[in-house]
């Protein structure tokens, strides 16, 4: 009980950062505030929705929808094509800004932190003027604005984190759940996806306070371990910690592109494959991790998807290694149709603070840390169209598709705002 946890999660996140860094450089229009999404590629129509304003929410626009689909609904609709590194930017600029008031951080996502505050009462002992000097600090030098949500665990602070938005602090403690938390559709319950929220209708359970009072034996039945998982989140009851972490913590990295065009042959498919890795790698890298497992993901023009996986010895980094492993992945699977669709996808995530090199391998994981290093100081300093591989020269592909590099132009360096 003694415990104040906080949620802070960036509202509209993608938006709002894009958003932040236009203005700061001289834009006159807040994208925020006319009808606009993030996602896709504006001249293809490629892609799904990312983020969208509140203004495109009117429009009935999905987050997740194809980008076809949503200038359907909204005519005059804007797409802004989606910028990875702007992003890390702007979350290690509020994860440094956030540091400055604890040490106990942990990255729960680009846009979201929990923040522990317990026995610090000394230092901190209004814990709402805590929260809204955060907020408006957080607003005034960085350019967004943030939910806040404070509990005693850290289920409960993300619940309330998602109460009304925007810029908007917000509390839901034991004594708050009947009121506050019982009401709520239950699909709003963090762990209940698509597939539960239909197995809980079955039930008859229609709110959070519906499954806090259900027969937890009759969800363990229906639902194995999972039913009891999320009977405690009904009822509030969550004790993990606030597990301390100076970088994002995550499953696995992936990139994908719909591309304008029917690729026919390996080459040009290869060349995909190698901007998809471009932004997978520095990305990967960027997180400080390496990778043991790399798939590939294939959707041709007949819209049939399938996929091949490898699990490498040595875990990396390495955009060569990763390409190189895609490469044979790709040549391995494909069935000589045509191809409207590439993804990479990286999992089995470590640690990159050392390499364990093979002693049969010949590799030269130094040189090439080294050379990835350079190249992506310079495309992080100057936008990702400072430096590129040669065999994209004259070519129909460019050359970080998806993620980082697709449709970007050329912008000054990040401001120190930013």
């Amino acid at each position: 009980m003694n415990r104040i946890i906080f949620h802070i999660d960036v509202n509209s996140a993608y938006l709002s950062w894009e958003a932040a860094y236009r203005l700061q450089h001289g834009e006159k229009v807040d994208i925020r505030e006319i009808p606009v999404v993030i996602g896709g590629d504006e001249e293809s129509r490629h892609g799904i929705v990312l983020a969208k304003s509140i203004s495109a929410k009117k429009y009935k626009i999905q987050t997740g929808e194809t980008i076809y689909n949503a200038r359907i609904k909204c005519p005059n609709l804007v797409v802004v094509p989606p910028r990875y590194w702007l992003y890390m930017k702007c979350s290690s600029a509020m994860h440094q800004l956030l540091q400055e008031y604890t040490p106990i951080i942990q990255r729960f996502s680009v846009d979201e932190s929990f923040l522990d505050f317990s026995n610090m009462e000394n230092l901190y002992p209004d814990y709402m003027d805590l929260a809204v000097r955060i907020k408006e600090r957080i607003k005034k030098e960085l350019g967004f604005t943030v939910n806040i949500g404070i509990s005693n665990n850290k289920l409960l602070a993300k619940v309330a984190s998602d109460f009304k938005k925007p810029d908007r602090i917000h509390t839901l403690f034991p004594f708050e759940i009947k009121e506050k938390m019982r009401p709520l559709p239950v699909e709003d319950l963090f762990m209940v996806g698509r597939a539960t929220f239909k197995k809980l209708n079955n039930l008859n359970i229609k709110t959070i306070g519906d499954l806090a009072n259900y027969d937890v034996e009759i969800l363990k039945h229906k639902l194995k371990s999972h039913g009891e998982v999320i009977w405690n989140y009904a009822n509030g009851i969550d004790f993990s910690e606030v597990r301390k972490s100076n970088h994002l913590e995550m499953k696995g990295i992936g990139n994908s592109t719909t591309i304008a065009f029917d690729v026919v042959d390996k080459e040009t498919a290869h060349k995909v494959l190698l901007s998809l890795c471009e932004t997978v790698a520095m990305r990967l890298r960027n997180s400080e991790n390496c990778c043991k497992v790399i798939s590939v993901s294939i959707r041709g023009s007949d819209l049939i998807f399938y996929s091949r996986q490898k699990k490498v010895v040595v875990p990396t980094d390495s955009t060569r290694k990763i390409s190189e492993i895609a490469y044979f992945l790709f040549d391995s699977v494909w069935k000589g149709n045509s191809i409207r669709h590439l993804g990479v996808h990286v999992t089995e995530l470590y640690s990159n603070d050392f390499y364990q090199s093979s002693l049969l391998d010949n590799f030269d994981y130094e040189k090439d840390k080294a050379i990835n290093n350079v190249i992506d100081d310079i495309r992080l300093k100057y936008g990702s169209n400072a430096i590129m591989r040669s065999c994209f020269l004259h070519s129909d592909v460019k050359h970080m598709c998806g993620g980082m590099g697709d449709g970007e132009e050329d912008h000054p360096s990040m401001s120190s705002i930013l």
